[in-house]
């Protein structure tokens, strides 16, 4: 089969194959193994095989394969340049295998990355029309609002010139006995001015109704009717729409990355918020998010399923007065969805924590929402916050250089769940062995009352023998059988009577 000019990206280690030119019986053989760029030509006219890399030049050859030559070692030369860069690059953090970056569904500066598609009821825009006009960018704004107005102005100027038509004041501009609808109107450019004059109340004073146009008196009413609905919807629309709040969460910052270390012997995920205007915001409060798939024990699907992230809604601590960047910090106990979750599993996890804070702008009363989120990646495990504030001569000086800044803390590895069963078994043995020894000396003594300085005296009947006091903790033992104190001390009736 004939191929012409064919590149085939084969990479062998070593390659020898003799090169022979048409019409000649020489026979070149490479003396130096070596590796080669993987790019063959194969030439119908040749009808063998010449490689780039280990044959060498003849000089018989034409231009086109010498420039296809060098075009290959080039190429092959820029490959193994960046052929490390790409095996550091898919190496990721666990070997060779990389792991996906997620698709965020909320980005950084809060803008949501979801897009609404087939979406067949757009009526119902229509419905809520000053909603829609408000949610449009300020280009289709400004379109909107110079056209509503352009638009009224040309109808009712046309209407305008329309009865001046048909009343023949057209036909006696030179009449002087004649009384026209509206003077001085003498076509279609001085109707639009007289039109823009009366529903924008200017009222020049050259051209004006007269008292023998009833028709255009009525359209006079209209006019301006209908002039001020338009200039309270369109000057409401902008309005609402300059003193829209989302400015104002431009200056509502996040920490870039969110922490996990110990914080009262308790693992805590913490994140950073600051303002940075004078201005505060009343009322500020805080909820958090965790964005990340999940099946059902009955098979089902639920993606991007949302949970709750508790930041003290049951202490308080939510509602935040902030004056100065604040820490904000979330316990990970048994309800945290983050209760299992070591170290290691972290670093393969797939998962995107949204914060939201809202609050009342206090210039302008005014509710405003700032967004921001956390992948999987951008939570240090071991790390803290770096301390931005310090005391000056009369004021408190933060220093916003370090916002974002954190450093490493000594912190457990694993999840918060196995740090709880260590901290319990550890008390448990401090407290079982505590208890022994003290059983123990009492047992030691020539008389269990002398030793434990406190005896009871039998009930009536004999139902209740001698009460132990060891710690804090105190059993009565029933006469009939055995008793057990703290796992190492078995008494009976007759034992104590003894």
């Amino acid at each position: 089969m004939a191929l012409e000019n064919s590149v085939f990206t084969l990479r062998p280690e070593s390659l020898s194959l003799p090169v022979v030119e048409k019409g000649e019986v020489l026979v070149e053989e490479a003396t130096k193994v070596t590796v080669s760029t993987g790019v063959f030509h194969v030439s119908e006219e040749l009808g063998h095989v010449v490689t780039t890399d280990t044959a060498q030049p003849s000089a018989n050859r034409s231009w086109k394969s010498k420039l296809a030559e060098r075009q290959a070692n080039a190429a092959s030369d820029e490959y193994v340049k960046k052929l490390p860069r790409v095996m550091e690059k898919e190496r990721g953090r666990f070997g060779w295998a990389k792991r996906r970056k997620r698709q965020r569904y909320v980005e950084k500066n809060g803008r949501c990355n979801v897009s609404h598609g087939n979406m067949r009821e757009t009526y119902r825009y229509l419905t809520d029309i000053f909603t829609t006009l408000v949610d449009l960018n300020w280009r289709c704004s400004l379109f909107v609002f110079v056209m509503a107005y352009a638009i009224t102005w040309l109808f009712f100027g046309a209407i305008w010139y329309l009865i001046a038509y048909l009343r023949g004041d057209l036909e006696h501009l030179e009449d002087e006995t004649w009384t026209p609808c509206v003077n001085n109107v003498n076509g279609f450019i001085s109707a639009f001015l007289f039109s823009i004059e009366t529903e924008t109340t200017i009222g020049y004073g050259y051209r004006v109704i007269t008292d023998q146009c009833p028709v255009g008196t009525m359209l006079l009413l209209l006019q301006a009717i209908l002039g001020s609905m338009v200039n309270a919807f369109m000057v409401g629309c902008m309005f609402v729409k300059i003193s829209q709040p989302n400015k104002r969460a431009e200056t509502l910052v996040f920490s870039k990355n969110a922490v996990i270390s110990l914080r009262d012997d308790k693992l805590c995920l913490m994140f950073r918020v600051g303002d940075l205007r004078s201005s505060h915001i009343v009322g500020a409060n805080m909820r958090a998010k965790l964005i990340k798939s999940k099946q059902t024990q009955e098979g089902e699907f639920i993606p991007l399923d949302q949970t709750d992230i508790s930041v003290g809604f049951e202490t308080g601590d939510d509602r935040l007065f902030l004056v100065s960047p604040l820490v904000i910090s979330h316990e990970i106990d048994p309800r945290s969805p983050f209760w299992d979750m070591s170290q290691g599993q972290l670093e393969k996890d797939d998962f995107e924590m949204v914060v939201i804070l809202e609050g009342m702008v206090e210039a302008t009363g005014m509710t405003c929402q700032a967004r921001s989120s956390y992948l999987a990646d951008e939570v240090q495990w071991g790390h803290r916050f770096s301390p931005m504030m310090s005391l000056a001569e009369g004021f408190f000086d933060i220093d916003y250089g370090a916002f974002h800044q954190t450093f490493e803390v000594d912190t457990p590895s694993c999840s918060a769940h196995e740090l709880s069963l260590a901290a319990a078994r550890l008390e448990a043995h401090l407290y079982w062995s505590i208890s022994s020894k003290l059983d123990e000396e009492k047992w030691e003594g020539s008389s269990l009352t002398n030793q434990s300085g406190k005896q009871l005296d039998n009930e009536k009947g004999g139902v209740f023998g001698p009460t132990f006091i060891v710690g804090e903790i105190t059993r009565i033992q029933e006469q009939s059988g055995p008793g057990e104190l703290n796992g190492c001390v078995t008494t009976d009736q007759s034992e104590s009577e003894a």
